[in-house]
């Protein structure tokens, strides 16, 4: 897969344009933004972790905001808080601070600060089962010994909330400790660049058409696009 943008036309777009010029397109984004979504993407803080195997979710994070427009991050609910918009609805972007185990802190503070069901909630992470750039979506289901996905459906009280799952290679003889904060090497770097801009549409589908949509779009091959 080249290096071209991945979003056609027809797919879901960040922070579109509100115009005043139709009013039917008014009350429908209006009643779309009554619904809040939360995308969490999981990583560790600091600048020794950046670019890490590990942060993926903070990559993809990082990436959903720079593609909407004024979109700032704040310290809140011991973490980095934005909010975007994707085809008008609502979206908070969330990475926590509170290092990959503890993610769960501050992921339950969000979530019940905004009374939010676990549908409403898609947590982006590492998957060392995985090939490089290979994406799976889940309505919910065991951590698969990810940490920071283990800690989140403790203080949540259930593992059934989505997740998305981004795969960083095999560690091979390589503790996987030390793998996980490892960086990505050469083609593998050109991998998940592509992988990334493919996982930005898998959210922007499942905020819009839901996870069953997005896991028969996005379940596919390394690098491919169903």
């Amino acid at each position: 897969m080249g290096s071209r943008s991945l979003i056609a036309p027809s797919e879901p777009r960040l922070a579109p344009v509100m115009t005043a010029t139709n009013g039917l397109e008014r009350l429908a984004g209006a009643a779309e933004l009554a619904t809040i979504k939360l995308v969490v993407g999981l990583g560790n803080p600091g600048s020794k972790y950046q670019g890490t195997r590990h942060n993926i979710g903070y990559e993809l994070v990082d990436l959903l905001a720079r593609g909407a427009r004024e979109a700032r991050f704040t310290r809140k609910f011991e973490g980095q808080l934005a909010e975007i918009e994707i085809d008008y609805r609502r979206v908070l972007l969330l990475k926590p601070e509170t290092f990959m185990n503890l993610s769960g802190r501050s992921v339950g503070e969000t979530m019940r600060f905004y009374k939010l069901p676990q549908a409403e909630l898609l947590v982006v992470c590492d998957d060392l089962s995985l090939p490089v750039g290979k994406l799976r979506l889940r309505p919910g289901g065991s951590d698969g010994g990810q940490k920071g996905l283990r800690d989140i459906a403790a203080h949540l009280g259930t593992d059934l909330f989505p997740r998305l799952r981004i795969g960083i290679g095999d560690q091979d003889d390589v503790d996987a400790s030390d793998y996980v904060l490892s960086r990505f090497r050469g083609a593998e770097r050109k991998a998940i660049d592509d992988a990334l801009i493919l996982a930005s549409q898998a959210v922007a589908v499942w905020v819009t058409q839901g996870i069953d949509a997005a896991m028969n779009r996005f379940n596919g091959p390394v690098g491919t696009l169903q």
